[in-house]
């Protein structure tokens, strides 16, 4: 079972990285589920995921009940809009039939629209004099 957690982890793990910069694909879904794997069959690669300097911001807020810092809420939206705005400009443009045009858009707007309220609902994790927070 251990092997298989390790595989699962690892391509969980790339679409988590991918979804870095694919607007419509998420990232710390994936990085969870990397971490839950990593977490049931490797310490070693749990602790690097959760230690990474890049990976970690996304986890340990949802890991260790803190929140999401103000900068990663902002280069999400401000990388989520933008990628919505042109996906649903490109799908127009190509026209074709009514229901792709004008659904498809309308379907990755809702979605990203529900996206946004999530992000901007998360609390935002703050430093505190006692217990910094290295990841705010």
């Amino acid at each position: 079972m251990r092997p298989l957690l390790i595989a699962l982890g690892t391509v969980s793990l790339g679409l988590g990285v991918f979804g870095m910069f694919v607007p419509i694909l998420p990232t710390t879904p994936f990085l969870l589920l990397s971490a839950f794997c990593y977490g049931r069959s490797s310490e070693r690669l749990h602790r690097w995921l959760i230690n990474h300097p890049r990976l970690g911001v996304y986890l340990v807020g949802f890991l260790y009940g803190g929140g999401i810092p103000r900068r990663a809420k902002r280069a999400a939206l401000l990388t989520l809009w933008p990628g919505i705005a042109l996906s649903s400009a490109i799908i127009v443009w190509r026209g074709g039939n009514p229901v792709v045009y004008i659904g498809v858009p309308l379907l990755i707007i809702a979605i990203a629209t529900v996206v946004t309220v999530y992000i901007v609902t998360r609390p935002e994790c703050v430093d505190s004099a006692e217990e910094p927070d290295p990841f705010c």
